[in-house]
């Protein structure tokens, strides 16, 4: 079905029955077959889980959404190399963009109340998702540095640094935890502006609206030979990489 037909406003009055009647039905069982494939299949190989049954639930849930996804950049990842990936956070939509569509085997860090979902926390936990409960630090640093210890080449970390989802759009400040996670692995960063996402799922709705949205990618940062000392300039420089692409924002 054409973005342009989705997006005439006749259509968008029947666009809630599509979004409850079967989207909403469709993926809980896409969810839920997701999550059985991927326990068994992390036993032989997290990478083949993750790459090949978590990030097609993750384009599946997108393309049923009937939005357009636009990626920018992909030419620069080098997906036989580890980053640390870090990107603006405005929606629950975040997730299957990045997820489904970068092309790297990544890990999230994400918060322990996802621990509680039904299917999506047996699958997360099996592929080596990172749960971490942001009101210990010390836990978080520990769970992340487990992580960091079994991450393969080629392996990424996907970290959203402002720690909640924006309600403005706006960016929101950077904690430091995963620039300083880069720089004691002396792993490239790789920086990704998310747009339009908080347009299609807003942070406090449950309501999908039809629209476009756009994954732009930047070139990786380097942060070999870098140490402490460095890392205010890191997170300065990253922050206006990824808000020079979001409108309104410089």
């Amino acid at each position: 079905m054409s973005a342009s037909f989705v997006q005439r406003p006749y259509w968008l009055i029947f666009y809630p029955l599509w979004q409850w009647l079967v989207f909403v039905p469709a993926a809980v069982v896409v969810t839920m077959i997701s999550a059985i494939l991927a326990v068994p299949t992390s036993l032989i190989s997290p990478r083949i889980a993750n790459t090949q049954i978590a990030a097609r639930w993750a384009r599946i849930l997108a393309g049923m959404t009937l939005v357009k996804v636009e990626i920018d950049g992909l030419d620069h990842i080098d997906p036989d190399r580890s980053y640390v990936v870090v990107a603006n956070h405005q929606s629950q939509f975040d997730i299957p963009l990045i997820y489904g569509y970068c092309g790297l085997d990544l890990r999230w860090v994400m918060k322990a109340e996802l621990r509680k979902l039904p299917f999506v926390s047996a699958g997360c936990r099996a592929i080596g998702h990172i749960f971490i409960d942001r009101s210990d630090p010390e836990q978080a640093r520990e769970a992340i540095n487990q992580a960091v210890a079994r991450l393969r080449q080629g392996t990424g970390l996907l970290f959203f640094p402002e720690g909640t989802r924006s309600r403005s759009g706006r960016l929101l400040p950077f904690k430091k935890g995963a620039f300083r996670v880069a720089v004691d692995q002396q792993m490239d960063i790789l920086p990704m502006t998310v747009i339009g996402t908080r347009d299609v799922l807003p942070a406090d709705s449950l309501r999908v609206r039809p629209g476009t949205v756009r994954l732009k990618i930047h070139p990786p940062v380097p942060t070999r030979g870098c140490g402490v000392a460095d890392l205010e300039g890191i997170r300065t420089q990253v922050t206006r990489t990824i808000a020079a692409s979001l409108p309104g924002t410089l």
